[in-house]
């Protein structure tokens, strides 16, 4: 070859070079961690309605809904994702902000902020979908409490609710009052509408813990707007040392929730069942790297269980510890398969819960053998004993009296904090 031919060769050589290296490095891009990504600082499960007369939420229509939260790591930013995931027709929100909470109907003077949707302060949600808000730059620290305000100018005829908030919302007046400082009159519920997710910018290498479970975990026994659920007081625990500040805790608990099966037929505020709900509850949270599941209690306890009169499920309906074993399993291994950690949590005890029928010997035979599955199995990432925790220990059978709500199935503030403290840290690793 001449020395015309190989400078000529050369040239080519070297610009095909310069094209595989810029294309290497676009293809390397596209598979690197993503840049601006968000983590979940507060959840809650969206859930159906029942029809019940006595909730306003059930009957909104030109009005505007106040309610708060509480963020567990904070942010320079934030975006909102509302649902519509419960409804049967298409969702109009007319105007949404964000302001710093005083009291439930009131916020801090100067805070308001309005929350936008591609732009538009308005929009429409189509039924069974969520919705994700643009970026607003609103600065909140962790641990603190947010308002956010949502005006309905249609009526919301299947709304989307979490039905055990645990904190007063309240239900304005007709028109639109999200630019109120203070929402005069109305009505006040404990429940809440649309909202199903705050998110912040995540951090690096930042890790996210979303509990996921029953009432146990959604807070029911604790003390009213003091958000004493035991993912918030193990929030409250992680923020106090500069170590584990970072990590992110969210609630997807749901009152009355099973394993096995649906709310509907019993109350449709329980949910759909663990196994269905897991992947948009759990897997799909941003941010998420840990999962601590704390379900069962109610498959157990529910057939031949009565409430108010009405059955909560059938004798014959009763799982196996086996049938909830294999549910266990079966959500293991879709963790697994998005390469996240599941911790498992023993079942609580019951004996003793105001239903009739909830608990009966056989019953706690098979609590124990799924607990005794839970700690021996090694099939989950790491065990937390709330059983351990919460029994009497002269009646392990039943919750330590200091640590029990009066109803004898749920633990009180008491007992949440006993779970948030007791949590090993070495399990988020």
């Amino acid at each position: 070859m001449s020395s015309e031919a190989r400078g000529g060769w050369l040239l080519k050589m070297n610009a095909f070079g310069q094209g595989a290296l810029a294309f290497f490095l676009l293809i390397s891009s596209l598979g690197a961690a993503p840049r601006n990504a968000w983590v979940a600082t507060w959840a809650a499960s969206p859930e159906p309605v029942d029809v019940s007369p006595d909730e306003p939420l059930l009957n909104i229509e030109d009005q505007t809904v106040r309610e708060r939260v509480r963020v567990s790591v904070g942010g320079v930013e934030m975006r909102l994702r509302l649902s519509n995931e419960y409804g049967s027709t298409p969702l109009l929100v007319g105007s949404v902000t964000v302001a710093i909470p005083n009291q439930p109907g009131s916020v801090r003077t100067g805070s308001i902020q309005t929350v936008l949707f591609a732009g538009r302060k308005s929009v429409t949600i189509p039924p069974g979908a969520p919705v994700l808000s643009d970026a607003l730059a609103f600065p909140v620290a962790a641990g603190a409490d947010l308002s956010v305000s949502l005006y309905f100018p249609k009526r919301v005829a299947t709304p989307t609710l979490h039905a055990y908030a645990f904190k007063r919302a309240v239900v304005s007046p007709h028109g639109d009052h999200t630019g109120a400082e203070k929402i005069e009159g109305g009505a006040v519920t404990e429940s809440s509408i649309s909202l199903s997710a705050v998110l912040v910018p995540a951090q690096p290498s930042q890790r996210l813990v979303v509990a996921f479970g029953d009432s146990i975990t959604d807070g029911d026994g604790s003390t009213l707007d003091a958000d004493h659920n035991w993912p918030s007081d193990f929030a409250r625990r992680l923020a106090k040392t500069s170590e584990t500040s970072s990590l992110a805790v969210v609630n997807a608990g749901i009152v009355g929730n099973r394993l096995l099966s649906d709310g509907f037929g019993v109350s449709a505020s329980f949910g759909v069942s663990a196994l269905k709900r897991f992947d948009r509850d759990a897997l799909a949270v941003p941010g998420v790297t840990h999962i601590v599941l704390l379900e069962g209690v109610n498959d157990i306890g529910f057939p031949g269980a009565q409430l108010q009169g009405r059955p909560l499920a059938a004798v014959a309906d009763a799982p196996t510890a086996g049938d909830v074993i294999n549910a266990y399993l079966q959500l293991i291994a879709r963790a697994h398969a998005h390469g996240l950690k599941l911790i498992g949590g023993t079942i609580t005890p019951f004996e003793g819960v105001d239903l009739p029928g909830y608990y009966t010997p056989s019953k706690e035979e098979t609590r124990q053998a799924v607990n005794k599955w839970i700690r021996s199995s090694g099939s989950f990432d790491g065990v937390i004993d709330f059983d351990a925790i919460l029994r009497d220990p002269a009646h392990p059978t039943r919750l330590f009296p200091p640590f029990s709500s009066p109803d004898h199935l749920h633990p009180n503030d008491a007992g949440y904090r006993a779970i948030a403290d007791a949590v090993d840290l070495a399990l988020l690793n």
